[in-house]
C-alpha cells in the first residue's frame, strides 16, 4: 500500500507501541489530542467491530478536517447502540435518517453547506452493509452519479444485525442466518447472490474507493485521511466482525478481520478513477477453514458430516480473489486487476478499456459463483 507499514517489535498493545514512536508516525487512536468522536456510554456488544471501524474512522476524518465534520447516519447496529434517547455517545454534528436514505441526507448536507458557502466543512455518510448494500444502494448510486462531495462509508458486519441476524446482499455464501438456514444440500446462504459494491462503485468511475479492516488501522486511517483531501464522491467499504451475529468470540474480532484479508476472501485495495492503484498484500496465505472455524456460522461446515465440498467452494473464490487482485507477495499488483494502474498518482480516469475489464470481472464473479 502507498502508506509507510511500521513494524511493532515490543510487547504489549499497538497503542502502547504508537506512545514510543515520534509524535508524526503516531496513529490517530495513539494522539494525545484525538477527537474521540464516538466516546463512552454507547452500548454496543463487547468485541463489536463496527463500533471500533467507527471510531477509526470518524476520528482519522476529524483529524483530517480539523473538526470541521458533519455525519449522517442510516439506522441500524450503530445507530442503535449510540443514542439510545436521550443519550448519544457523539461528539461532532450527528445526524440520524432512515434505514436507506443516509447518502442522499449526506447530499442534501452538503448541498446546503454549498449554498452557505461553507466549502470548508466536509461530510460524511454512513450504514451497516444491510443500509448500504440492499435498503440504500440507490441513494448510493444517485449520490455517485451525481457527483456530490461526499464521503460514505459502509460498515460490513454481513447481515442485518439489529434486527435478528437476517441474511443481507453481503452475507457470505454458506454463512447462517436467521433467513438462510444450515439445512439442505447448500446450507446457509447460497452461492452466487449478493453483491459486490466496491466493484461497483469503481464502475461509477468516482474518485475514490477503498477497502479496508479493523485489523490494519494505520491502513484504514491512511484511507480516511486520504479520501478527505479529495473532492467529489468517495466510498470505504470497511470490514467490521460481529461476535453476537457471527457466534464469534469477543476476543477475536481482530483477529478474524486478519484472517479474512490473510485467506483472500475479503481483498484489501484502493482505486482512483475506477482503476485499482495498490493492494494490501497477504503476508502468510491462511486457507480458509482458520477464519471459518471460529465463527458458529459456519459450524454447519465442520460437524459430524463435514461439508467439505462446500469449504472447496470458499476457498476457490477465496483464490480467485488472491490471483485477480494479485495479492500474494510475489505477485505483480497488475495481475487482472480491473482497469489496472501502476500508481496513484499517475492515474488515468478509466476509459473505455478499463471499464470492459471491470465489466468483465463483474460477469466472472457471477458466473464463478454459481
Amino acid at each position: 500500500m502507498p502508506h509507510q507499514q511500521i513494524k511493532f517489535y515490543q510487547a504489549g498493545s499497538f497503542v502502547a507501541g504508537n506512545r514510543l514512536l515520534p509524535p508524526e508516525e503516531r496513529s490517530v487512536q495513539a494522539r494525545m489530542d484525538r477527537s474521540n468522536s464516538l466516546t463512552s456510554g454507547h452500548r454496543a456488544c463487547q468485541g463489536c467491530g463496527e463500533a471500533l471501524g467507527a471510531r477509526y474512522v470518524l476520528d482519522a476524518a476529524m483529524r483530517a478536517t480539523e473538526g470541521k465534520l458533519i455525519a449522517a447516519n442510516a439506522t441500524g447496529c450503530l445507530e442503535v447502540f449510540s443514542t439510545p434517547y436521550p443519550e448519544s455517545s457523539w461528539r461532532l454534528p450527528w445526524i440520524h435518517s432512515l434505514f436507506g436514505n443516509a447518502p442522499a441526507v449526506g447530499t442534501g448536507v452538503a448541498a446546503a453547506l454549498r449554498a452557505k458557502g461553507r466549502e470548508d466543512v466536509r461530510v460524511i455518510a454512513q450504514g451497516g452493509d444491510g443500509g448500504t448494500v440492499d435498503i440504500g444502494f440507490a441513494c448510493l448510486s444517485g449520490l455517485f452519479e451525481r457527483g456530490d462531495d461526499v464521503l460514505y462509508v459502509c460498515y460490513d458486519n454481513e447481515a442485518y444485525m439489529n434486527t435478528g441476524v437476517q441474511r443481507s446482499g453481503a452475507t457470505p455464501p454458506a454463512a447462517r442466518t436467521s433467513t438462510t438456514k444450515p439445512v439442505g444440500p447448500e446450507p446457509g446462504n447460497a452461492f452466487g447472490q449478493g453483491k459486490n459494491v466496491p466493484l461497483i462503485a469503481m464502475a461509477h468511475e468516482i474518485p475514490y474507493v477503498a477497502t479496508a479492516t479493523v485489523a490494519e488501522l494505520r491502513d484504514l486511517e491512511y484511507k480516511v485521511e486520504r479520501a478527505m483531501e479529495i473532492r467529489g464522491p468517495r466510498y470505504i467499504h470497511v470490514f467490521v466482525p460481529c461476535p453476537f451475529g457471527w457466534g464469534s468470540a469477543s476476543r477475536d474480532t481482530i483477529r478474524l478481520a486478519r484472517l479474512v484479508k490473510e485467506t483472500g476472501l475479503f481483498p484489501v485495495f484502493e482505486a482512483v478513477n475506477g482503476e485499482v492503484v495498490g493492494v494490501s498484500k497477504i503476508r502468510r496465505p491462511v486457507p480458509v477453514e482458520e477464519y471459518l472455524k471460529l465463527q458458529r456460522r459456519y459450524a454447519h461446515l465442520f460437524g459430524d458430516d463435514p461439508r467439505d465440498d462446500v469449504i472447496a467452494r470458499l476457498q476457490e473464490l477465496a483464490d480467485r480473489n488472491i490471483r485477480r487482485f494479485g495479492l500474494l507477495t510475489d505477485a505483480p499488483e497488475s495481475a487482472g486487476l480491473p482497469g489496472h494502474a501502476g500508481d496513484a498518482a499517475d492515474a488515468p480516469p478509466a476509459g473505455v478499456e478499463g471499464e470492459s475489464n471491470l465489466m468483465r470481472m463483474l460477469a466472472e464473479t457471477h458466473r464463478g459463483a454459481q
